[in-house]
């Protein structure tokens, strides 16, 4: 069940999103949250050539040389759109606690479909599919419209 904290978290992510579709990213946006506040945020930086650079796993590899163990296990990822296989192991293997995310892996695949894009190079897995101790939340409705046009517009716009 998503509170408001929650919604509030998830609203900076939709931000981190577009900011990243405006740097030519595809629109991802995550924030790592401990102690009730916001230690360090992180935008999809994929489109310069690298596809590993997804927000999710820079605030796990973030979290290992910044926070000791105690303190990764009770914060919280929040993030405009689910883990992928890569993230979710990444997170689980930094020993990081809850994930919330506005969108899921499966409306993603919904909307690559419709919108005629190319298919992801790895299985899109829930994260608990990969990561079976992880507590999750999402999708969040609140948000499906908002992300689905930042996704519509990366996947629409000319090359």
């Amino acid at each position: 069940m998503l509170d408001d904290a929650d919604l509030k978290y998830l609203r900076r992510c939709v931000a981190l999103a577009r900011e990243a579709l405006d740097g030519g990213n595809a629109p991802f946006g995550s924030l790592l949250v401990s102690a009730g506040r916001i230690v360090a945020e992180a935008r999809n930086a994929e489109g310069g050539g690298d596809p590993t650079r997804h927000p999710e796993l820079e605030l796990a590899q973030w979290a290992i040389t910044e926070l000791d163990p105690a303190d990764r296990a009770t914060a919280t990822v929040y993030t405009s759109g689910e883990h992928c296989p890569m993230c979710s192991a990444a997170h689980a293997w930094a020993g990081l606690g809850r994930i919330v995310y506005a969108s899921s892996a499966a409306q993603l695949v919904q909307w690559a479909t419709e919108f005629g894009g190319a298919s992801a190079p790895v299985r899109p897995l829930a994260i608990n599919e990969v990561a079976p101790n992880i507590p999750t939340d999402g999708p969040a409705p609140e948000f499906t419209a908002e992300i689905r046009a930042l996704h519509q517009q990366h996947r629409t716009r000319p090359s």
